[in-house]
């Protein structure tokens, strides 16, 4: 075989194993990671202003108890999770539950359509109503009567916000008085540095009780609201689950009698 011919054979073979080389498979897309599992919820951290009774406050041996308290216990049992009680500030309340210090809000908290914009509510569980308190022989029988006055409520509380809805009424004010807390703005009520203050009916008539010679409350009110539990919109499954626990608790008379023993009736809605 001369050199040409050597040449030619050897291109020959090479052409013919470059048609039958087999190509390797194009790569396939990976397949799109699967999202986690939403880890079980476990524990939940309740966060409450601690002076606000009969809804939640500190007994003479420091320890939490209230309706609310004995309420949100009783359905983390039913869910079987635990709970923790955390006080805050309750006028940062919804930063609170944002930044995830605490899970919940259940302290006597309003359902507003404001408050609806960042919260995710529970339905409601209780009627309440935000009564004007005046010490006792006091001038002021009805709102009309507050013009000129000195009138305090609690910071960050839907009193402050029924009192600004009621626009006629809260211009009339010589000032509105904001407090860290209800009890406060009562002492100062029955020292004469305010003339009336606005408060939820639950603590109003609990203290007016306590101290019925101190105290009256006028007939008139403020409006009608609701309390609702409040969560961080993201979390539905939690929402979901408590409901089903409150619910239960409506349904068995549990809740009922949770209210018996701190209202003396059941004033569950």
């Amino acid at each position: 075989m001369n050199k040409r011919t050597l040449l030619a054979s050897l291109a020959l073979t090479a052409l013919l194993a470059a048609c039958g080389k087999t190509e390797p498979p194009a790569p396939t897309a990976a397949a799109p990671a699967q999202a986690p599992a939403p880890v079980a919820v476990t524990k939940i951290v309740v966060g409450l202003d601690d002076n606000f009774p009969p809804m939640g406050f500190r007994n003479e041996q420091n320890e939490l108890v209230g309706f609310d308290i004995d309420m949100a216990r009783a359905a983390a049992q039913r869910m079987g999770v635990e709970v923790e009680f955390k006080p805050i500030d309750w006028s940062a309340k919804e930063a609170e539950l944002a930044s995830k210090r605490v899970d919940a809000l259940w302290n006597g908290l309003t359902i507003t359509e404001e408050r609806k914009k960042n919260i995710a509510f529970t339905d409601p569980y209780m009627e309440n109503h935000q009564i004007v308190v005046v010490a006792a022989g006091s001038s002021i029988a009805t709102k009309a009567d507050l013009a000129g006055k000195v009138v305090g409520a609690q910071e960050g509380s839907s009193a402050v916000d029924a009192i600004q809805k009621d626009k006629a009424v809260a211009s009339s004010f010589k000032e509105l008085k904001t407090f860290g807390d209800n009890v406060a703005a009562l002492m100062d009520l029955s020292t004469g540095r305010l003339d009336a203050v606005v408060v939820d009916e639950v603590v109003g008539r609990y203290y007016v009780a306590k101290k019925p010679e101190l105290y009256t409350v006028l007939e008139e009110h403020f409006g009608t609201e609701d309390y609702g539990v409040g969560l961080r919109k993201e979390d539905t499954e939690l929402l979901t689950k408590l409901q089903e626990a409150i619910n239960g608790m409506k349904q068995d008379g549990s809740a009922a009698k949770i209210a018996e023993q701190w209202f003396g009736k059941n004033i569950i809605k």
